[in-house]
């Protein structure tokens, strides 16, 4: 199918009178239309179509398409369904009335191509630029990040089910790809055990038993493996997907001792970066925050806030569920950068913030990243009468700190560790031994101190104390909107959950949503539809402690 691009065009008379009609007071459609004009044309995807064959349906508007389908929560069926039979989509689409649209298969595979480029932001992009030519969008001022998980769009497993269905996949796999060969190799009991699928089955609650059907699991898995890596298989059968990852779930589960097949122990098994959580998705992972646990992804959005334009989200980021927050902050200020969307100040969760964050930020990108500094681990720091690291006098030039007590250190030498280098510092042991404040401050023989470089450790104590003020808490309570928006997101577009597998077309889906959300808050600064305010309950606002700022809007 290739692609013929056709100019953008006016919305033809007749649509337009039938829709003024019809919508009276207009709709998010129609505004959208009249005041952002094209949002995107058909030769922005052109390197996404060949140039030959059978002409392709606008992909400009398909595009769009896709973006009100998120605004509205409807399926590819229904979305089709809107652009033949509804007036406002017409008018959005610059369609003829009587234009009979597309099947909805076409939204898949536009989608699909899309995502195999990778070009998701496209989409979101498109919006940003419309915004930005309307005067709604510009540089520099304050952003606000959070993230959020995302399930996957399959079912959770126990270790049972998920062994079983790897087994299962694969057999599938492999029956339709070289069934000959595989009904030579399998066992009769196979079919008993793998025909259907893992969740009907009725697996044993004994411990005792559970064990006894993981290790033939585990047998009948490397039996096959075996198998699969004889050569007498063909060979095309050891790069199926499904096949690669039933060796992947095998070598992270399971292990020969004494020639039978055993399943590892769990300090034995790898860190949850690696391990497959389904044999149907093998790129969601498991994560955890606090009390909540996840197979999936990871979701960050970044949003504009704190001026009278609508609060657009300018980046979003999709990771798998191991992805910790603050290893995506330099990604994403270069994402940010690479639109001219910077803003002055970063407004992020303890998550986000390292004192090395900060100073990247300023130094890289003129960049303020504000957020709440964790504070020290040290029993000192959790002792309101002992000496923290911030009661020593350090001379960096002199390479030399001096304690509470009027002591030096004798020891300053830089030892590098696995991503950075700390300085090291020591106290001479003759000279805590005799100190008589020695008990508030260390509990060895003698206080040692790990510092990071000067630029570094200054600004860590300088935020731990300046977050402590009115002054601070007031500027940061600005952030707390972005919980609103991943509200929004999820209740409107189904953020959590993943409609697609993989972490592509998953992060395509996060980019159609704050397409979707940017449509929308968009139409309601068109409408003056006020901000929502955060909620605060009657019996809370008695309290000033309770008492919110108009700043969380």
């Amino acid at each position: 199918m290739s692609m013929q691009p056709c100019g953008p065009g006016e919305v033809p008379p007749e649509t337009v009178r039938v829709a003024r009609a019809a919508f009276p007071r207009g709709s998010l459609a129609i505004r959208v239309r009249d005041e952002l004009g094209v949002l995107f044309s058909d030769e922005e995807f052109a390197d996404l179509f060949p140039a030959r064959g059978k002409p392709a349906w606008s992909p400009g508007r398909l595009a769009l398409v896709s973006v009100l389908q998120f605004v509205e929560g409807l399926t590819d069926r229904q979305a089709a369904e809107a652009v033949r039979g509804r007036i406002d989509f017409k008018y959005a689409l610059g369609l003829e009335l009587t234009d009979p649209g597309f099947d909805f298969s076409v939204l898949s595979e536009f989608r699909d191509r899309v995502a195999a480029a990778d070009q998701g932001r496209r989409v979101l992009d498109g919006i940003l630029a419309a915004a930005r030519e309307k005067g709604l969008l510009a540089g520099g001022g304050r952003a606000r990040t959070d993230s959020t998980h995302v399930l996957a769009a399959t079912r959770d497993l126990c270790w049972l089910e998920m062994v079983a269905e790897t087994l299962r996949a694969a057999l599938n796999v492999l029956a339709a790809t070289a069934g000959d060969w595989l009904v030579q190799v399998a066992e009769p009991d196979w079919f008993k055990h793998y025909a259907g699928r893992a969740e009907d089955s009725r697996f044993p609650k004994a411990r005792t038993r559970r064990e006894e059907v993981g290790r033939r699991i585990g047998a009948d898995g490397m039996r096959l493996l075996e198998a699969v890596t004889s050569p007498d298989a063909p060979g095309t059968l050891r790069t199926l997907p499904q096949v690669e990852a039933l060796r992947q779930v095998w070598v992270h589960n399971f292990h020969l001792v004494e020639g039978q097949v055993r399943r590892r122990a769990p300090k034995d098994r790898p860190p949850g970066v690696r391990r497959l959580t389904t044999p149907y998705d093998i790129e969601a992972r498991g994560g955890a925050k606090r009390d909540t646990f996840w197979d999936g992804y990871k979701v960050h959005l970044i949003e504009t806030c704190g001026t009278s334009t609508p609060n657009l989200i300018t980046h979003v980021a999709t990771t798998d569920a191991t992805v910790s927050d603050f290893d995506l902050v330099p990604a994403l200020h270069a994402g940010l950068a690479e639109r001219r969307l910077l803003p002055d100040e970063h407004l992020v969760d303890t998550g986000y913030v390292t004192a090395r964050h900060i100073v990247a930020a300023r130094r890289d990108h003129s960049v303020d990243l504000v957020g709440p500094m964790m504070p020290g681990t040290g029993w000192q720091d959790r002792s309101q009468t002992a000496f923290p690291i911030s009661a020593f006098t350090i001379d960096w030039e002199g390479q030399k700190v001096t304690c509470p007590g009027g002591k030096t250190s004798t020891r300053w030498a830089r030892e590098p560790t696995r991503d950075k280098t700390e300085i090291r510092v020591q106290f001479s042991q003759t000279d805590c031994r005799s100190c008589p404040v020695k008990d508030s401050c260390t509990r060895g023989p003698r206080r040692k101190l790990t510092l990071q470089d000067q630029d570094i450790h200054q600004v860590l104590h300088r935020r731990r104390a300046e977050q402590e003020t009115t002054a601070w808490m007031r500027r940061y309570r600005l952030r707390a909107g972005v919980e609103g928006t991943i509200s929004q997101g999820v209740q409107r577009c189904g953020l959590r959950r993943s409609r697609y597998r993989g972490l592509t077309k998953t992060s395509l889906q996060h980019q159609l949503t704050g397409a979707a959300l940017n449509l929308t808050r968009i139409d309601a600064h068109l409408t003056n539809t006020p901000r929502a305010g955060t909620r605060t309950s009657h019996f809370a606002a008695l309290h000033p402690a309770g008492q919110q700022l108009d700043g969380a809007k």
